[in-house]
């Protein structure tokens, strides 16, 4: 089986209450509240665990939010190394109204880490010689240049290990140049990638392969909402799309969908059914309410309904 690093540089407390209705200068009264560990690459390692698939998360941790971090991994049974940050560790905020049947989502900026801090957690990384896969994802702390996904190439390379990078904005673009394994943009991030606003779901094909042959990544996986995803490589494409289901939370969805993407890719399936596994943790992710993610019945029972159409 092959074997998964996961990489958080700027995680978070998610925490995540449903209230009757949201009303602006009123005293709201929580139906209910969570708390759980967020950021990209952590919510990668929970839902593989859900998914079966053991991996190793490499996080920044500090203060008592990190401590609290830390502290549902061990529950949740998360393999993790936490590298100490004299920063606290950031909060995320999540609120569904239940009247509306809508979510809101407030995240926290985080605060700056140090160059040794950096510095630890590269050694970390380069001592995962065990490493088929190294997953970077979320956003990046406050201050942290765009640099340290060269860096994490580097060692990637020097482990044999296949990168795969999951973030947006200038930190993506930043990425790209490093010769990446596998990418998972939207429609707008795939856009900017070769300077554009927006494009159309019929230029989806052309413009991945565009970036595709810069050698910027080997595969792509493309959200597209509604229309589901669509993986493209060099020479192959396909599109999944999940069955109408209701939606309580988009937290965690793409992460998700990677950690889905992982569990098909170590079992040696094909890059449809990667894509289709995928989706379908996207999909399961969805069905619950903060960042529970997916779950391995809902995934195995979407998957199989993907199959079918």
């Amino acid at each position: 089986m092959a074997r998964i690093v996961t990489i958080t540089l700027n995680p978070a407390l998610d925490k995540s209450i449903s209230v009757p209705e949201l009303v602006p200068e009123k005293k709201l009264r929580a139906l209910s509240s969570k708390v759980e560990p967020g950021g990209g690459g952590i919510n990668i390692s929970r839902a593989l665990k859900k998914l079966g698939i053991a991996s190793e998360a490499i996080i920044l941790s500090g203060g008592y939010t990190g401590k609290t971090l830390e502290a549902l991994l061990t529950k949740e049974k998360v393999d993790f190394t936490a590298i100490t940050t004299e920063g606290d560790t950031r909060e995320n905020f999540v609120v569904f109204d239940e009247d509306k049947k809508l979510q809101y989502r407030f995240g926290m900026p985080g605060e700056s880490v140090s160059n040794q801090e950096l510095g630890l957690l590269m050694q970390a990384i380069g001592n995962c010689s065990h490493a088929d896969y190294i997953v970077v994802s979320g956003s990046l702390p406050p201050g942290t240049a765009n640099s340290v996904f060269h860096e994490i190439a580097i060692i990637a390379e020097h482990l044999n290990a296949k990168l795969i990078i999951d973030t947006s904005g200038e930190a993506l673009k930043s990425a790209v140049k490093e010769g990446l394994y596998l990418i998972k943009p939207n429609l707008r991030e795939l856009a900017s990638l070769v300077g554009k606003e927006w494009i159309a779901i019929s230029d989806v094909i052309v413009t991945a392969r565009q970036v595709i042959a810069a050698g910027s990544c080997k595969a792509m996986a493309v959200s597209m909402g509604a229309d589901g995803a669509m993986l493209i490589t060099a020479t192959e494409h396909f599109q999944a799309v999940a069955p109408k289901a209701p939606v309580l939370s988009t937290v965690g969805a793409g992460d998700s969908m990677v950690a889905g993407m992982l569990a098909a890719l170590t079992k040696g399936w094909g890059w449809e059914q990667v894509l289709q596994y995928g989706v379908a943790a996207g999909s399961a992710a969805t069905l619950h309410k903060g960042t529970e993610l997916c779950s391995l019945a809902d995934t195995e029972r979407i998957f199989a309904e993907i199959r079918k159409n």
